[in-house]
């Protein structure tokens, strides 16, 4: 109901303010002819519908990964992932204009996969083997290479303006072209997410414990970040790299329905869409008829929130 909500409010104000009457007219019974329906059905449709998708993809995508890893600060954002499916998008624009976006979405989720494996890596060759607080680390050295490297081909190229949604995150863009691809890819990873919920809760325990309760703790993990990679590639290629939804909505959703993560997992995707359907209609509103970038709205929460976890582990360490 909440997320109902929020998405019929969002499609109704803007910088021409619609009643719910026109809206509810507009999805059910379309009219090409009305200037009205077309605001809802061509631009705000789509792109609310863009945020729902983003945000469960990212929020989701953060809940495997710190189920998977046992790393109360794993994110897609922090720990590099989104950087390598924006890297990758950034040489996309640059040698390949005007590519397909099925393409692009392809593209994506290799950047994110190639990022993640050198992430892992670089956490397992130290002495100690893979940690929490290596994994972090090592993420973010990532993203800042990345994201130089990002930001040179852009320079370069001369596609900084073109490049600045992707860096800035938004949805504005979303069209149904890009639903069409994004829908299904979030959708059938997130139900197969779920699949995995018992065994990535059973991990929560320990990997000792988990195997001894018959999960197979090795299969579990490259099927849970292979997950998230998917996710977090197919939601940069069509809203840029937006960062914390993956960090913040987990706790959330533990906080509120338990650590067992066939109910986690979906009670997330719902928190999920509806922070970024909010995170955007806030960055329409602040100073209409310009727009905030949707991922700084984000990161008003998410930094301080992080920061938050960083002093605790500290503490625990």
């Amino acid at each position: 109901m909440a997320l109902l909500l929020s998405m019929f409010l969002a499609i109704s104000y803007g910088a021409k303010e619609l009643t719910l009457r026109t809206v509810w007219t507009a999805i059910f019974h379309y009219n090409k002819e009305d200037t009205a329906h077309q605001i809802v059905h061509v631009l705000r449709l789509p792109r609310v519908l863009g945020a729902v998708l983003t945000g469960m993809a990212f929020a989701v995508a953060g809940s495997l990964m710190q189920g998977v890893t046992r790393n109360p600060m794993a994110d897609t954002g922090i720990l590099g992932v989104n950087a390598g499916a924006a890297f990758v998008v950034a040489l996309s624009f640059a040698l390949l204009p005007g590519l397909a976006y099925g393409k692009l979405m392809i593209l994506s989720f290799i950047g994110a996969a190639l990022s993640t494996l050198i992430i892992v890596a670089l956490s397992s060759a130290t002495r100690g083997g893979l940690t929490s607080l290596k994994l972090t680390i090592a993420g973010a050295v990532v993203a800042a290479i990345l994201h130089s490297l990002s930001s040179g081909v852009a320079i370069y190229y001369d596609l900084s303006q073109d490049l600045a949604f992707w860096y800035a995150g938004g949805v504005a863009g979303v069209r149904w072209e890009h639903l069409k691809w994004l829908a299904p890819v979030v959708l059938l990873t997130i139900g197969g997410s779920m699949a995995m919920g018992r065994s990535i809760t059973s991990m929560a325990f320990g990997e000792e414990t988990a195997a001894g309760l018959g999960v197979r703790v090795g299969r579990i993990r490259f099927f849970g970040m292979a997950a998230a990679v998917v996710l977090a590639g197919s939601s940069v290629s069509v809203a840029g790299s937006i960062s914390f939804v993956g960090l913040v909505i987990p706790h959330m959703a533990r906080r509120l329905v338990g650590v067992d993560y066939r109910i986690t997992i979906p009670f997330a995707a719902l928190l999920g869409a509806i922070l970024l359907v909010w995170a955007d209609f806030a960055s329409r509103m602040v100073h209409p008829p310009r727009e905030f970038a949707i991922g700084g709205m984000v990161a008003m929460v998410g930094v301080p929130f992080f920061l938050y976890l960083a002093r605790k582990e500290r503490r625990e360490l």
